[in-house]
């Protein structure tokens, strides 16, 4: 563990800012965000159900957290607290995965891969793209022209 996080390690930190210097967030206005849409809750005990959390709510060593990113459920337990951000490896020394959080992970990846390749149109088509959509249309659907010529 670096230097800059030994010296934070006995103040108390919030949970927006232990999500971005343990690197779970770009940015701590992203951080927020998924705190105050219910993506991250705390797990007091086994038995209970995780609790919503405020952005300001302090991190404690010990504690375990769930994180919903996506299609993607983590179950982490604090080691370490930090508020400034240092590199991935000093990140990992801050929280651990539990074994069962992994498990459930690389369950899911398996099933992604086995699905095969996923095409999503994300942003401006390509012209691959507008071709594909244009030999799609044609082949499948009338014009308006066609429509109108057979009564």
């Amino acid at each position: 563990m670096s230097a800059r996080m030994n010296a934070s390690a006995t103040t108390s930190v919030r949970i927006d800012k232990w999500l971005w210097a343990a690197r779970f967030y770009k940015t701590r206005g992203l951080a927020v965000e998924a705190i105050d849409a219910g993506h991250v809750r705390v797990l007091r005990s086994e038995t209970s159900a995780p609790e919503r959390l405020k952005p300001a709510h302090a991190v404690r060593v010990g504690e375990r957290y769930l994180l919903q990113r996506g299609d993607v459920a983590q179950s982490v337990i604090v080691l370490a607290l930090s508020d400034r951000r240092g590199s991935a490896s000093d990140a990992s020394v801050l929280y651990r995965e539990t074994a069962e959080s992994v498990h459930r992970r690389q369950e899911q990846a398996a099933l992604r891969a086995a699905a095969g390749p996923q095409t999503l149109l994300r942003g401006r088509p390509t012209k691959l793209d507008r071709r594909r959509l244009a030999q799609f249309f044609g082949e499948h659907h009338a014009t308006r022209d066609d429509q109108d010529s057979h009564p």
